[in-house]
């Protein structure tokens, strides 16, 4: 099983259904050569599939509501005996990224890193990753959980997100491929006012779409983009996206025949 390619994704908290899960094993299967492990931590396995292996979401010692946002994934850079004994390198990808494309790669590019991050898009240049997509080693650096929890107070103070906190403290940073991660707002949505009346595209050679904020994949389908103020809806608007269902479609009519 030494070729076999590892995947983790979590889910906790009701923002996303089961179909995310399943949707998400499908898309990576029929993009992955040969075995796979995918794994799942989450507070309710109700409705996953049964190809996807599941344990428990484990929780972070923070306050209210850190506790439950993205500082959760901190949780992953434990050691094993915290991770249900998982070891070696493993892929994280977001519940509601979109693949379009080989993940194999992933697991060649630099193999000797202990962290490769997709770049933050909406701060380019900065070095700043986006956790929607990353590669890491289980342990390897175990110092970013410890520091975290040792320190609490002041780095919660000091950075408003688990990603720049990760971005600034990790020993080294390495970036995917620009080409190879993109961020469906950034790079699929045209600009303003084309629009209103063309439809988002799909990069050629992009293979994740990151979805952070709004909207998330199923509004984009629906060419839905939600917005708290309505003034918003004046820049804020987009076509649906269709090639995202034909993409889904597509994955779970390959694990279907498999």
């Amino acid at each position: 099983m030494n070729d076999c390619k590892n995947f983790i994704c979590m889910k906790w908290g009701s923002l996303y259904g089961p179909e995310y899960v399943n949707r998400l094993y499908a898309m990576v299967r029929q993009n992955v050569k040969g075995p796979i492990r995918f794994v799942c931590l989450t507070d309710n396995p109700d409705g996953i599939r049964d190809e996807v292996e599941c344990h428990g979401c484990p929780e972070i010692d923070l306050p209210a509501p850190q506790c439950r946002l993205g500082w959760r994934k901190l949780t992953l850079y434990r050691q094993s005996e915290y991770l249900f004994g998982l070891s070696g390198d493993w892929l994280y990808l977001d519940l509601d990224v979109v693949v379009a494309g080989s993940l194999d790669p992933f697991f060649e590019y630099l193999p000797e890193k202990s962290f490769v991050v997709m770049q933050n898009w909406t701060q380019p240049g900065k070095g700043i990753g986006n956790t929607s997509v990353y590669r890491f080693r289980v342990g390897a650096d175990s110092y970013l959980f410890d520091y975290l929890i040792e320190n609490q107070l002041q780095i919660l103070a000091e950075f408003r997100n688990s990603q720049t906190y990760i971005s600034r403290t990790v020993n080294e940073i390495t970036f995917w491929p620009d080409e190879w991660c993109v961020l469906f707002k950034t790079h699929c949505v045209p600009p303003w006012p084309l629009r209103f009346w063309q439809e988002p595209r799909l990069p050629k050679q992009a293979r994740v779409i990151a979805f952070p904020g709004d909207p998330n994949p199923h509004d984009a389908v629906n060419g839905c983009w939600p917005v708290k103020k309505s003034y918003k809806k004046l820049y804020k608007s987009i076509r649906p996206a269709t090639w995202i269902q034909r993409i889904w479609d597509a994955a779970e009519q390959s694990v279907k025949r498999s």
